[in-house]
């Protein structure tokens, strides 16, 4: 992989996922915040405050989303930088949301919404995951643009 070129398929499959993880991300922040029941798994307080917790830390995933793609677009080296801290902090609120859901019984609650965060932690894993193997796997070419 070192010296490879980075395809223009490549590069622009990743810029879709990111276009669409970055519009999922706003859509759930908007929903918690404005229309939580669509959302939210349950209604104990507890998992309410646990909840509050993650606007600030999803923007953050936010800014590094765009930052990703937007550097991707230009072929810029920060590339590398946006797509390992978006990555990193994916798999962070992955760790966070799971262990609670997993201790709490969440993804096993009737109604469907346990399901509907169940699919969205194995989302989070898969593009979190691909993402950090796609950029590092292309580390050298990304820092030499």
């Amino acid at each position: 992989m070192r010296g490879m070129e980075i395809s223009e398929g490549s590069r622009r499959r990743v810029v879709a996922v990111l276009a669409v993880s970055a519009v999922i991300t706003v859509s759930y922040i908007v929903l918690w915040i404005f229309a939580r029941d669509v959302v939210a798994s349950e209604t104990r307080s507890g998992y309410v405050e646990f909840e509050n917790s993650f606007p600030l830390a999803d923007t953050w995933l936010l800014v590094c989303l765009i930052g990703a793609g937007a550097s991707l677009l230009a072929r810029r080296p920060t590339t590398l930088f946006w797509l390992l801290a978006g990555g990193g902090a994916g798999v962070y609120l992955l760790c966070i949301d799971s262990l609670y859901d997993m201790e709490n019984g969440i993804w096993w609650l009737p109604g469907g919404n346990g399901l509907l965060e169940l699919a969205i932690n194995a989302t989070t894993l898969a593009v979190s995951f691909g993402l950090l193997r796609w950029a590092w796997r292309r580390r050298t070419v990304l820092l030499a643009w």
